[in-house]
């Protein structure tokens, strides 16, 4: 009654067409969010894609290949998987979320997430002896932002699946945005950003040599951001395997 109550004083819209959602659309993940034709058209990343970074390749590929943006480079993590691209209403929900602070979009994009997890590269594994970590914000930036969006998507996919999660990687280092930055100066701009997190009495961090890591962010574009923080997670914490999913591939 109270949500039928709330449907006729909000009713909820389609965040990609605006059209309005049916009363008896479900409540929660991305259903609640987008209508049936928009969940349809979403752009999936599907085969062929790089096996290191998961950019799509158009064109028949035979065999496991790496893409131009992964040749020449020592790579920390093992792959990346994502299974949607930042492109349509995916791309405006994560803006949503991260820039206009609408946390009700964690289950939508958390419900994306977790579909990253079908990759036959996870689906064989018991990832329930894995740990969800966050790419972490630089303080200043998460107490202006007033959270953080890839340590709320690991809270969000650690209650769906049971997969433990926990923030042991700090940002040390203020570092410019991204976005505008190409790869050669992405790379530069994030080395030696990123340390693990200190444990004191009251805070212990879980055991990490030997562990192996699922890497959490919302969107994975060049992969110098995870690049970066599996190498602190590999070298630093002697993780035996570093795995980065997101939300949307950029």
């Amino acid at each position: 009654m109270v949500d039928g109550a709330l449907d006729g004083l909000y009713p909820r819209i389609c965040r990609g067409c605006e059209v309005f959602l049916a009363p008896e659309t479900p409540r929660s993940g991305v259903d609640a969010w987008l209508c049936s034709p928009c969940r349809e058209n979403l752009t999936r990343v599907e085969a062929p894609y790089c096996n290191v970074c998961g950019e799509p390749f158009d064109g028949p590929m035979t065999e496991a290949f790496r893409c131009w943006n992964c040749q020449g480079r020592r790579i920390a993590f093992d792959f990346a998987v994502s299974r949607f691209r930042a492109e349509g209403p995916v791309r405006e929900m994560i803006h949503a979320f991260k820039y206009n602070r609408d946390l009700s979009l964690r289950g939508a994009l958390s419900d994306l997430l977790r579909e990253s997890l079908d990759d036959p590269r996870l689906k064989a594994a018991d990832l329930s002896t894995w740990l969800l970590v966050p790419v972490p914000l630089h303080p200043m930036r998460a107490l202006w932002r007033g959270f953080n969006q890839s340590w709320e998507l690991c809270r969000q996919l650690s209650s769906l699946t049971g997969i433990p999660a926990a923030q042991v990687l700090r940002r040390r280092q203020w570092t410019h945005t991204q976005a505008r930055l190409n790869r050669h100066k992405r790379l530069a701009n994030l080395r030696g950003a990123f340390a693990l997190r200190h444990s004191f009495p009251g805070r212990r961090l879980p055991m990490l040599k030997g562990r192996c890591i699922l890497l959490v962010d919302d969107v994975l574009t060049t992969g110098a951001t995870a690049h970066e923080c599996a190498k602190v997670l590999k070298l630093n914490a002697e993780a035996e395997k570093v795995v980065v999913i997101t939300a949307a591939r950029g």
